[in-house]
């Protein structure tokens, strides 16, 4: 395993209490108001269930760590935060400086997400 890699301040360097495997059903967990750290499996990188899991989580207001756990890239991270996640646990360490270079590449979004970025067509003038 990979180091933990926070994506914002709501990473919690403890081990998760529940971990949701890509075909389970995030709605199933209704209580999760006790819990600081939900890990979502990502077996293979080209599984992207666990994206819809987390936003999910998000919706229904849990606002503890998400953290992706498995076969994560430097490449998945902007759509990693972007849909609630906010911690990664990769199969290979993913180097901090390049993470926050992929982060910051793009400085505008064009949609609404779990992260609370506003879409440029929002923003700008008219």
């Amino acid at each position: 395993m990979g180091d933990l890699l926070r994506l914002d301040l709501r990473a919690a360097d403890v081990e998760p209490q529940l971990l949701i495997a890509p075909g389970d059903d995030v709605r199933s967990h209704a209580d999760l108001g006790n819990l600081s750290v939900v890990a979502i499996a990502f077996p293979k990188f080209r599984d992207g269930r666990g994206y819809s899991s987390a936003r999910i989580l998000r919706e229904a207001g849990f606002a503890g760590d998400i953290r992706a756990v498995g076969d994560v890239t430097l490449d998945q991270l902007v759509f990693l935060k972007r849909s609630g996640f906010s911690s990664v646990l990769p199969d290979k360490t993913i180097s901090p400086a390049l993470a926050e270079a992929a982060l910051a590449r793009f400085p505008a979004v064009y949609q609404r997400a779990a992260d609370d970025r506003a879409p440029a067509w929002s923003v700008r003038n008219l």
